[in-house]
């Protein structure tokens, strides 16, 4: 007999030995192991979904009017562009013949009138129905600059749309197309959103029209430096997915797709989307009256760092430190100053800086709000009447100082020398006081901190000239990080010295 057939019976002869042995007759699972151990679970069936929403989803070409140039009219374009077009936008270029090195007319050729103007394919993206009307719904990027909309069904009918706004601070766009009784989506609750559960998208990557795409939520109100928190997903989306909706498992639109993280141009596993109810919030705007109407109070801001939080006493890391104030501006009128920390708006907390300008953004200008400022250690409430946001405004600057005061030596263990402000200087500056860096060395180039630079405050302690600025250095905590207070040109920021110990 060979070594494998006398193994096989003898492991039968085992484990009759086993029950033979009582071991066969174990008691049964408990009922509250069995109710403990994890239920296994189907993979979702996105079926019913683009059945029900699908329909809802339209196709959006853009068409650019090529004017007519000279005898010859457009240059060809080479075939290097033409595969950008092909890859990025997905829709093809019209034929054009290849340009080859310094072309140039025809020997003996006829002087052609210039051809009249032309619609050329721009570019593709998505959308979505919003009302049996025809009011759809993408992103303000697929429509910007487009001289003709053509928003197509999955039916195959084709229409002309209408620009009713678009907002490019949000990517936000409603386009209208003359029909009835369209399919249309429902909008969803973002609030609900959990990481991890199932999402679909619709759209029409590459041109590919009606292509599904699906996976999970990756993390909600992800903070990319623009206006909106957005949901991050790891849905497929391509260029040509821009405008289309992001659904959840109810079938309910919960976001437009708007970009992708990308060193190629294509998709790399993290995709995010608006949220929408702030879409809706900026659609209903734009199809009461064309544009969107925002709050601003006229501050630059930055975020507050955990080292400077706690040095200064404010504790944990939030709000929304005030780099500069415009002159004349809401917060300039109601006492905002430059190195302010904006804590609370109407009574909402500042978790991160970015949290400011979406509360304010969401504040009807004409109105009154209330700020929490924490300022040299307390915190203070202002009353601000919020203004209207003017894109086109131009911020007024303050110059840096020009002329050269006499120095005076201070702080030398920290590497400064720091000089008197004149009026002149404060005035250029915006500032009621304060010290200018004539020299830095030291720890104090290591933090950061330049000729020229004026330090308003030592940690929590205001300082208005050279007598204070060395009383504030004498009685900090050197075992410690000093919090400096600084202005250059028009920001102010917190730098920390770390004094050698």
């Amino acid at each position: 007999m060979s070594p494998i057939d006398w193994k096989r019976p003898r492991s039968y002869a085992f484990a009759l030995a086993l029950a033979s042995a009582g071991l066969a007759t174990l008691a049964p699972m408990s009922p509250a192991f069995a109710q403990s151990a994890p239920q296994p679970r189907s993979l979702p069936d996105f079926t019913d979904l683009v059945e029900q929403v699908g329909p809802a989803v339209v196709n959006i070409r853009t068409l650019e009017r090529v004017r007519g140039g000279g005898p010859q009219g457009a240059g060809p374009m080479d075939e290097e562009m033409q595969d950008f077009f092909r890859r990025f936008f997905g829709v093809p270029m019209p034929d054009v013949p290849r340009r080859g090195p310094n072309p140039g007319p025809a020997p003996n050729a006829p002087n052609r009138p210039a051809p009249p103007d032309q619609d050329q394919p721009r570019g593709v993206g998505s959308g979505f129905i919003l009302s049996a009307d025809g009011f759809v719904m993408t992103n303000a990027h697929v429509v910007d600059g487009a001289d003709e909309v053509m928003v197509t069904l999955t039916d195959k009918r084709e229409f002309k749309a209408r620009i009713i706004g678009a907002d490019k601070r949000t990517d936000v766009a409603v386009v209208k197309i003359d029909a009835t009784g369209l399919p249309f989506v429902k909008i969803g609750d973002v609030s609900k959103i959990k990481v991890g559960e199932w999402v679909m998208a619709i759209g029409s990557p590459f041109g590919l029209e009606s292509t599904v795409t699906a996976g999970i939520v990756s993390a909600k109100a992800r903070d990319t430096g623009d206006y909106l928190p957005f949901i991050q997903t790891d849905v497929a989306i391509n260029p040509g997915n821009s405008g289309g909706p992001l659904i959840n498992m109810r079938g309910e639109v919960i976001g437009i797709n708007s970009q992708i993280y990308s060193r190629s141009g294509g998709f790399m596993g993290i995709s995010f989307a608006i949220p929408m109810d702030e879409a809706v919030r900026v659609a209903d705007q734009l199809r009461a009256t064309g544009h969107v109407s925002r709050g601003r109070i006229g501050v630059q801001i930055d975020a507050v760092t955990k080292d400077v939080a706690e040095s200064i006493g404010l504790g944990k890391p939030q709000g929304a430190l005030v780099r500069s104030v415009e002159a004349g501006s809401p917060a300039d009128k109601a006492g905002v100053e430059a190195g302010d920390i904006i804590t609370k708006f109407n009574g909402q907390t500042i978790d991160r800086a970015t949290d400011l300008p979406r509360l304010v953004g969401n504040t009807k200008p004409g109105s009154r709000a209330t700020l929490s400022v924490f300022r040299r250690g307390a915190t203070r409430e202002l009353s601000v009447a919020v203004a209207e946001f003017d894109q086109d405004k131009p911020v007024r600057r303050a110059a840096g100082p020009d002329d050269k005061p006499k120095g005076s030596a201070a702080a030398q263990a920290l590497g400064l020398v720091v000089g008197e402000l004149t009026d002149a200087q404060k005035r250029e500056a915006k500032v009621k006081g304060g010290v200018r860096v004539e020299g830095v060395a030291e720890a104090s180039a290591r933090a950061g901190i330049r000729e020229g630079d004026i330090i308003i405050a030592i940690g929590n302690t205001e300082i208005g000239n050279v007598r204070e600025f060395e009383a504030a250095i004498a009685k900090a905590d050197r075992t410690k990080p000093i919090p400096v207070l600084l202005r250059r040109g028009e920001l102010a920021t917190y730098l920390l010295i770390k004094p050698q110990r």
